[in-house]
């Protein structure tokens, strides 16, 4: 099954696993299995299908990013912060009115990633938000059609800047992207179409 991600390149959680000797290799992190507990309970209260996370697939993933080189580290981290911006803006944009059960998932989100007591320490070199990315990567599908939604309106907003208060703003929008389906599906039944009925006598025509 596809889960959608919040950058093109994932994370390589899914290719980690549990019980395979991880703390043999653990990198320079400290993780109280109880606060991992916590908050592998708190990604499935945003996401219900998300992978499970534990203690050993958290270390591997840590160590994998120690690896890469710095720059690259640092490129995985604000990839994902980067949809974080996204999401406070979609909360806070008086035009956009979506989903009560996805904005509160959302609001869990942030409110953990703004906490100073989290998983991880955030003044730990590299590793610091390691716990924040995780948590946006697997918790992304319980939003991704919203953010994608919400980063298509602001395009057109953008480019057509609509009259009207904040609701018909994004009924305008609404209706744009029905009329592009329907012509969509318009020009799909012409292709599909033939010229000529298909049921005429086979020999009506005919080459002299």
């Amino acid at each position: 099954m596809f889960h959608p991600t919040p950058t093109a390149q994932p994370l390589p959680f899914d290719h980690m696993y549990s019980g395979m000797g991880a703390r043999e290799t653990a990198a320079a992190i400290e993780l109280n299995d109880a606060a991992v507990v916590q908050f592998d309970q708190l990604l499935h209260e945003i996401h219900a299908d998300a992978p499970r996370v534990d203690t050993d697939r958290l270390e591997q993933l840590a160590a994998w990013l120690l690896k890469l080189p710095t720059q690259q580290a640092r490129e995985v981290i604000e990839s994902r912060l980067e949809r974080v911006r996204e999401l406070r803006a979609l909360l806070d944009d008086e035009d956009w009115d979506g989903d009560e059960a996805t904005h509160a998932r959302i609001g869990k989100l942030l409110s953990y990633i703004d906490r100073e007591d989290d998983l991880i320490a955030d003044r730990i070199p590299v590793l610091g938000q390691l716990d924040d990315v995780l948590l946006i990567e697997l918790a992304w599908p319980a939003f991704a059609d919203e953010a994608e939604d919400y980063r298509d309106f602001i395009a057109y907003r953008d480019v057509n800047h609509p009259d009207g208060a904040a609701d018909e703003r994004r009924a305008a929008w609404v209706r744009e992207r029905l009329n592009e389906v329907a012509l969509w599906q318009h020009a799909m039944w012409v292709r599909e179409q033939h010229y000529a009925p298909w049921n005429l006598p086979r020999g009506l025509f005919r080459v002299a």
